[in-house]
């Protein structure tokens, strides 16, 4: 199997590579490097199964060019910042939802068939209903990333009904562990580096958040997109997912677990209100009873995985400077 993986050199996507490596696929990352890392392709670099491809989903001319010969896509590239969406609104669209009509296209001319994408939590708005299964009512959007990901949700299920792709969407909680280059935990550690005396933290603390490790992510994912194939078994060769853990977290605590890691006495400062940001969900809590029926559960909880994060941002302090 040749794989076309999209965002290689990002958090999620590198991830994929070593694993695909691992068990002896050949692999093609397409990726414009705008916020992935080169140095999380350093083990696969010295692969003779892996190529790297420095191109924008833009650029149609070289996405055509370069996914000529692949079996199967993982489509991991997005504009993932949810926070500033507001201030380039053109980015999600731009970034998210047109590159993967583009990246769609090119699968469609090259006739390769089957696709896995990298939703989010972040497309279902604020839902009524917790935890929150694959069959909630379609969302009001709360974000232009989180509106851009279900568009790409539409467009993939299209591309199933219409061409006889076969594609799998998963709906990530945020993702924790090695490489991890964003997020509130990430912002956290960064913050209490400049100034280990205090900790500004956006909103009441309150908010209610569900994560996961990237490793329980890929296991899911490789399960049933590569191992049972379950969208061959559905009406529409098409498959949603749930993927978080089968708890959450406030905010504040997680902040506490940060400091106590770091072994600081951090004052915890709160700007106030239910929301760190416009489209930032006060409570992400998915129900994942559909994945875990397939065989899948996750191997690592909450706080042992902040805790693997805070220690790994803290060995590596280089991806702090690389991402002012």
């Amino acid at each position: 199997m040749k794989y076309f993986i999209t965002g290689g050199a990002g958090f999620i996507g590198s991830h994929i590579v070593d694993r695909i490596l691992k068990e002896g696929g050949q692999v093609v990352v397409y990726d414009n490097l705008s916020t992935g890392q080169i140095n999380f392709l350093e083990s696969a670099k010295t692969n003779k199964n892996f190529e790297l491809i420095v191109g924008d989903l833009l650029d149609k001319d070289l996405l055509n060019t370069s996914i000529s010969g692949c079996d199967m896509v993982f489509h991991m590239a997005a504009n993932a910042d949810i926070r500033h969406g507001l201030e380039n609104p053109y980015n999600d669209i731009e970034q998210n939802t047109i590159v993967t009509f583009n990246l769609l296209e090119a699968m469609r001319k090259s006739n390769i068939k089957r696709i896995v994408f990298a939703s989010s939590a972040a497309a279902l708005g604020e839902p009524e209903q917790f935890p929150t299964p694959e069959s909630c009512a379609v969302p009001i959007q709360t974000s232009l990333y989180g509106a851009s990901k279900m568009a790409c949700e539409g467009l993939i299920s299209s591309y199933c009904e219409g061409y006889g792709f076969e594609g799998y969407a998963f709906r990530f909680v945020s993702l924790l562990g090695p490489r991890y280059p964003h997020g509130h935990v990430f912002d956290f550690v960064k913050k209490l580096r400049h100034d280990s005396s205090k900790l500004e933290v956006l909103g009441d603390g309150k908010q209610r958040k569900s994560y996961m490790h990237i490793d329980d992510c890929l296991d899911a994912i490789f399960l049933v997109a590569n191992e049972k194939r379950t969208a061959l078994q559905s009406k529409r060769n098409y498959q949603v997912y749930h993927l978080g853990n089968p708890e959450y977290i406030k905010v504040s605590d997680s902040a506490m677990i940060i400091i106590d890691q770091m072994d600081l006495t951090a004052k915890i400062e709160y700007t106030g209100g239910r929301q760190g940001w416009i489209g930032d969900n006060p409570f992400v809590f998915l129900d994942v009873t559909k994945i875990q029926s397939e065989g899948w559960s996750p191997k690592n909880n909450i706080k042992d995985s902040i805790c693997e994060t805070v220690d790994w941002l803290n060995n590596n302090g280089w991806i702090m400077e690389n991402r002012q």
